[in-house]
């Protein structure tokens, strides 16, 4: 690996508070699911993630990563570790970018909720911005962006049936019941009236689009859950966070990756929630992304503008169920106080993107 980048590589924290979990009942239970795996336990989280609660779990001289639900969390079905262990267990298989997964529990008694253990992808994770001391030249970041929307639609040509994944989902209504159940989270969530989030919603009911395929999709595809190789950083090594991956239509992945994409145009009150960096010197636009996911699949993306709007209010109503967790006294993280104000902000984007009818 090269020194070079050797400091870039995603980083762990101490456990936050509230978040810690019960070492000697995990340890006994690993070295009973993993027998040849020795040492000492040691436990440290991934700090960036909003949803499932991800940790590095280190033994002697290996790592791996335990993922499990949110504490407090109102929406079980949202974080059901059985599915994605079941996912990633079938799917590593055909699309190597997927985790390994190494075993899953079931036994509430251990940590308190179900939980799966796979082997750690060790690399680059990009935040909001490129990192200290990585440095990339503008041919560099289209080569990644290129490499990024490549990415989604390889995804998209996997033959879900021959990986065992054909009971994943129900691709025929997906899009009508994407909008219908989005709404009914965001009710289900609501501390504060805004009024965008009705609008939007009203909008994306009044003019679905039929589905085009039926596809595997992602349904969370965006910069900070790939990770680029230490050595080549224009290169994915694997894609993270399948807990919402399902049977649907492409353009609704797609729409979800490019609501996350910030356009060096946009607003600055948008600017302040990248998701990557993706305003830099060689950046892809929104535009140039669905361009050249066309180009590769031979999709129409001529209507594209539907699918960001409905994916910036999917991603506002994540924010919402997330900063609910905070008001009514779930979860302690500090980080989650803004998330109504996110969530404000984006239906807001949302709105301007139907009336505009472009990205």
């Amino acid at each position: 690996m090269s020194e070079r980048h050797a400091a870039q590589l995603d980083s762990t924290a101490p456990v936050r508070s509230g978040e810690q979990l019960d070492l000697e009942r995990l340890g006994d239970y690993l070295h009973a699911a993993l027998p040849d795996v020795c040492g000492e336990l040691a436990i440290e989280q991934f700090p960036a993630g909003h949803s499932n609660l991800t940790y590095c779990v280190r033994v002697g001289g290996e790592q791996f990563v335990l993922r499990r639900p949110p504490f407090g969390s109102k929406v079980k079905s949202a974080h059901d570790m059985g599915r994605e262990y079941r996912i990633l267990s079938r799917l590593h298989k055909v699309y190597p970018l997927a985790p390994e997964p190494l075993f899953y529990c079931d036994e509430e008694k251990v940590l308190g909720a179900p939980f799966y253990v796979m082997r750690r992808i060790r690399g680059i994770v990009l935040r909001n911005d490129l990192p200290p001391g990585l440095e990339m030249s503008p041919p560099d970041v289209t080569r990644l962006h290129e490499a990024f929307i490549d990415n989604l639609a390889r995804l998209h040509a996997v033959d879900y049936e021959a990986a065992g994944l054909g009971d994943l989902g129900r691709p025929a209504g997906y899009i009508q019941r994407q909008v219908d159940g989005w709404a009914k989270r965001y009710v289900g969530s609501q501390t504060h009236d805004i009024a965008e989030m009705d609008r939007i919603i009203a909008w994306l009911q009044n003019d679905v689009p039929a589905e085009v395929a039926a596809v595997l999709i992602h349904n969370d595809y965006k910069l900070d859950n790939v990770v680029l190789d230490a050595d080549d950083p224009t290169r994915l090594v694997g894609v993270l966070d399948w807990e919402m991956s399902t049977l649907g239509d492409p353009l609704m992945d797609l729409g979800v990756a490019l609501s996350y994409w910030i356009d060096p145009d946009d607003p600055d009150e948008i600017q302040a929630v990248r998701w990557g960096p993706t305003t830099v010197p060689g950046s892809l636009t929104r535009q140039q992304l669905a361009d050249r996911y066309a180009a590769t699949t031979g999709l129409d993306v001529g209507n594209i503008a539907w699918y960001v709007a409905f994916g910036l209010f999917k991603v506002a109503v994540i924010t919402q169920q997330i900063y609910y967790r905070f008001h009514v006294g779930k979860t302690q993280d500090e980080r989650f106080k803004r998330f109504l104000d996110v969530t404000r902000l984006l239906a807001r984007a949302a709105c301007r993107t139907a009336d505009a009818g472009k990205v």
